[in-house]
């Protein structure tokens, strides 16, 4: 999984977004996006690079 794959999976979600509202845009999508999405801080995101940094760290 490659930080264009979450990119993917969140393509026209709106910012901000929080974790909540990222997973709900991803839900039906690749399973390890999800799963990686599920892992990060629970928070509010500003932007794609924000929720990259997370998932990536």
């Amino acid at each position: 999984m490659s930080p264009i794959d979450i990119q993917k999976a969140l393509k026209g979600i709106e910012y901000p977004a929080s974790k909540e509202q990222l997973l709900e845009h991803a839900k039906g999508g690749d399973k390890e996006v999800l799963d990686a999405l599920q892992k990060i801080e629970d928070r509010e995101y500003e932007g794609p690079s924000g929720v990259s940094a997370a998932v990536f760290d």
